[in-house]
């Protein structure tokens, strides 16, 4: 479904992304890890157009997509959720999710609905400001919002940063009904969630891919991971 070749970026003169190459197959979770730096942050908005690459391919389904805006994507079905959890502070939460089912012509009570099954708790802050939610509620409210408009495709940028264990295992939960509905490219540094979630995990190291797992049995055994973090 998404299928990286070659790909290269860089902010100036600064190289980022070395010759980097991998795939997400429909239905499946990617997850990236590595340490600060190491170039995940960059991929994920190569991607989705937010910095042109230098040079490769990105083939999202039968189509070319490499340099595409994101309002060019949008229609295409690909949503990013950024890691600092940047929300429309001045607005309640039920008008954050407005504001997405405007853009994705997709009825109110639909996009509502739809954002209350992945988190019935939101329900009790929906004429909360969303500057007042906490990090993890901020969080939820995003990848809810990132689904209306009926995404095929998500790129998540560390969801868990920053956030306390039990407001993780909440995240855990609402991925885990995502992977039903969307595929998704994911940066994530706690290994636990990967080992729960991951289909494939790919390790990033100073811009290019250091290592590529698959096996289940490999991602169980998160100890080989860890030197890498």
């Amino acid at each position: 479904m998404l299928e990286i070749r070659n790909l290269e970026a860089a902010y100036g003169h600064a190289k980022v992304l070395h010759d980097v190459s991998f795939r997400i197959e429909k239905g499946e979770m990617g997850f990236f890890i590595g340490r600060n730096g190491a170039g995940k942050t960059t991929l994920l908005k190569t991607i989705m157009g937010l910095l042109k690459p230098q040079s490769g391919s990105i083939r999202y389904g039968e189509e070319e997509i490499s340099g595409k805006s994101p309002e060019e994507l949008y229609p295409l079905g690909l949503r990013y959720v950024g890691q600092e959890k940047k929300v429309f502070a001045n607005l309640t939460v039920r008008e954050n999710i407005e504001v997405a089912a405007f853009g994705s012509h997709e009825p109110m009570d639909r996009a509502l609905e739809k954002v209350i099954a992945l988190y019935p708790k939101l329900k009790n802050f929906l004429h909360i400001k969303a500057g007042q939610l906490s990090g993890g509620q901020r969080q939820v409210l995003l990848v809810g919002r990132a689904l209306v408009g009926d995404p095929k495709f998500l790129l998540i940028d560390e969801p868990t940063q920053g956030l306390a264990a039990v407001v993780i295992e909440d995240i855990g939960v609402i991925l885990k009904k995502l992977k039903e509905q969307v595929s998704a490219a994911i940066v994530e540094q706690n290994l636990a969630l990967v080992k729960y979630l991951a289909d494939r995990v790919y390790i990033l190291k100073e811009g290019k891919l250091a290592k590529e797992i698959k096996e289940k049995s490999e991602i169980a055994d998160t100890q080989g991971m860890e030197e890498y973090l």
